[in-house]
């Protein structure tokens, strides 16, 4: 496979990246409807205890699902199928023990389980059911959910994600119908998860199809394998879990110095960024494979152009919406909270906030990405944790000082400045080739100056007379405005005259042109 191959699939796995989230966002929101209108409180309330928890099953993942992405990627190029079966079979059924512990585990304390969720005496023995075949569930999505990586390590995002987008889909329609006929949370949850389980049984069919020289068997289990694999995989896992801390971290100190209260003000503030993360990861996603099989092929000179075409790319897309995000948050966030009006603290954690992911997106997202895949896990692990430590010691210090939601905020958004521009940056900047300034200039200055149309339009709209009073208008007229023009000026002052030829091609007419930088 060629770099320019390898930058197709990224362009497509990119976009089935961003419709996945979109259909995933659609179905959570409808979902959430359908289930708090149909359950009673404390159903509902057990209904998202529980899924919340699934949430935090990366945490018994141990990094094994990066492992197999890059292994894939990597054996693939040198078509050692007989190694890739081993490798493969010891991660899956490794995964199996798992599974099986976590459903005895579960199911052996289940009762004590119950009690302590303080369900009460009319639904104690359905809820124990649902929970078990939950945790049940849970275990097997570890082994299954090996395929999906295998296809991400074959550069089949694209169809990866069809496969969920179609079983989101189907699972909505399904919850609909069961909704109206009046389903119980037994027969609802089974359902809930035969569709989270059954993209990983389609994509296991795919996935083995396009390697017909790999075998999976138990007899393939191999503990020098279970090592070498270890050996990654724990610093992958180390820097998974620093991310969680870097996410929750806030959260737990300000229930622990504030007030559950003080936790729903900062939830409030922190939506907008989170929608901004989830649209502008979508491109980092895809990176991981392709990395892989560079460094696999010892391809340095392409490495390095992915790294500086993925970091150019992310502020292509990403400088654009934080103005949009920044100036219209306000609006966005009575949009998701359903409030008239938005206290002043909420604004300002959700603008510091924003800025938090913007930053991260710049210095973090595309380098961690390519890095983890190329050998640099270690080091990523050390500036992780350094991260992690710094976010919280820094956030305890400010909000004991200052008693206020805002102060956690600035607290996580300072050790991600420090890092992503003194430690990230200049490692890129030196691998690439160019001094620091010089990347900034060549990745982030263009789509800054595109975006100061915009940054006029949402200064001025709000002093329209046509407008008073209509900030829904103002918002769509203004957002409509400022995207028209911004996406003018990125097409004609910060794109290159191949990558508009290779857009064209692609949208078009039939696609000629070899290369669409990298997205």
């Amino acid at each position: 496979m060629t770099y320019a191959d390898i930058q197709r699939r990224i362009w497509s796995n990119a976009l089935s990246n961003y419709l996945r989230t979109l259909v995933g966002i659609v179905v959570g929101l409808l979902t959430f409807r359908l289930l708090y209108q149909h359950f009673n409180k404390e159903s509902f309330g057990f209904w998202s205890l529980l899924w919340s928890v699934f949430g935090y099953g990366i945490l018994l993942d141990f990094g094994f699902g990066f492992a197999a992405q890059k292994r894939v990627a990597e054996l693939s190029v040198s078509k050692d199928w007989p190694q890739l079966s081993r490798v493969l079979s010891t991660i899956l059924f490794f995964y199996l023990g798992v599974a099986l512990l976590l459903a005895g585990a579960v199911t052996m304390g289940s009762h004590a389980i119950i009690r302590l969720f303080a369900v009460s005496p009319a639904h104690h023995d359905e809820f124990r059911v649902v929970l078990i075949v939950f945790f049940a569930a849970i275990g097997m999505a570890f082994p299954l959910g090996i395929f999906p990586e295998i296809l991400r390590g074959q550069q089949r995002i694209s169809l990866a994600n069809n496969i969920t987008t179609i079983a989101m889909l189907l699972r909505l329609g399904v919850i609909l119908w069961a909704v109206t006929h009046g389903w119980g949370v037994m027969s609802i949850m089974i359902t809930a998860l035969f569709f989270t389980l059954a993209p990983d049984l389609v994509s296991a069919f795919f996935a083995l199809r396009g390697m017909p020289e790999v075998r999976l068997s138990p007899w393939l289990f191999s503990r020098p394998v279970m090592r070498e694999t270890m050996a990654f995989s724990i610093f992958a896992y180390i820097s998974t879990a620093t991310n969680i801390i870097l996410g929750k971290t806030d959260q737990l100190v300000l229930g622990a110095t504030l007030s559950v209260g003080a936790i729903a003000v900062y939830q409030a503030g922190a939506k907008v960024a989170e929608v901004f993360a989830q649209f502008t990861k979508q491109l980092q996603d895809t990176l991981s494979p392709a990395a892989a099989h560079l460094h696999a092929s010892g391809d340095h000179d392409s490495l390095r152009d992915l790294l500086l075409r993925g970091t150019r790319w992310s502020a292509l897309i990403s400088t654009p919406l934080y103005v949009f995000c920044a100036f219209e948050m306000e609006t966005m966030l009575r949009l998701l909270t359903g409030e008239g009006a938005i206290a002043r603290e909420t604004l300002l954690v959700a603008q510091v906030l924003l800025f938090w992911f913007y930053t991260s997106t710049l210095t973090h997202s595309v380098s961690k990405r390519i890095y983890m895949m190329t050998g640099h896990e270690r080091r990523l692990m050390r500036l992780g944790i350094g991260e992690a430590v710094a976010n919280l010691a820094l956030s305890i210090t400010l909000v004991l000082a200052f008693r206020n939601v805002v102060a956690v905020a600035i607290g996580s958004l300072i050790p991600t400045l420090y890092f992503g521009w003194c430690k990230l940056w200049p490692w890129m900047a030196r691998d690439i080739g160019r001094p620091p300034l010089a990347l900034l200039r060549e990745t982030v200055l263009a789509p800054a100056l595109c975006s100061l149309p915009a940054v006029l339009i949402f200064t001025t709209a709000p002093h329209v007379a046509a407008f008073e009073g209509h900030p829904w208008l103002q918002t769509l007229c203004a957002g409509a405005l400022a995207g028209f023009m911004t996406v003018f000026a990125l097409w004609h002052a910060a794109l290159t005259t191949e990558e508009r030829q290779a857009i064209r091609a692609r949208f078009f007419k039939k696609a000629t042109h070899p290369v669409l930088a990298t997205a």
